[in-house]
């Protein structure tokens, strides 16, 4: 080797997945945010989990003006307030959307190939509200982060 190596100008580098750069936020009740994303994505997050995990957030939590006060960083690359505090697009972008409806349930159980008792006994829950969250009972929060969980772990 002789550490003359170069990149040629047909070689293609490729650093993964472009990082998710936001077009929009705009703040919702309580601590809950509607995002939107280069190439169209939306989806509404709940932020209140986030602020209450650690105490640099306490001005957040406490000032509902404050909290409504964000904006675009001027790369898009975060959600920020005028007292230094931010939460970055990556983050947001991992973050789960609080809307699972029964269609995204009936989804889910379809992608995982889940029968009622498999799904009721993957979520600790009885075949009926398994049936009832396919039709149309609404979906609770905890019910549709564990489907998602669930989802996403799949082997």
């Amino acid at each position: 080797m002789s550490g003359n190596a170069s990149i040629r100008d047909v070689d293609i580098v490729d650093a993964g997945n472009p990082l998710p750069r936001l077009v929009s936020a705009v703040p919702l009740e309580g601590r809950k945010v509607e995002v939107a994303f280069d190439g169209g994505r939306r989806k509404i997050v709940d932020l209140a989990p986030a602020l209450e995990s650690r105490r640099f957030y306490i001005p957040l939590r406490a000032d509902d003006a404050l909290f409504r006060s964000f904006s675009i960083s001027g790369y898009g690359d975060a959600i920020e307030w005028s007292n230094g505090l931010d939460f970055s697009a990556v983050w947001l972008d991992r973050l789960p959307s609080i809307e699972f409806d029964n269609s995204d349930f009936r989804k889910a159980m379809e992608e995982l190939g889940m029968t009622l008792d498999g799904m009721a006994a993957a979520l600790q829950i009885s075949r009926r509200q398994v049936a009832d969250f396919r039709k149309t009972k609404p979906i609770p929060r905890h019910i549709g982060l564990a489907t998602r969980y669930l989802v996403e772990h799949a082997f």
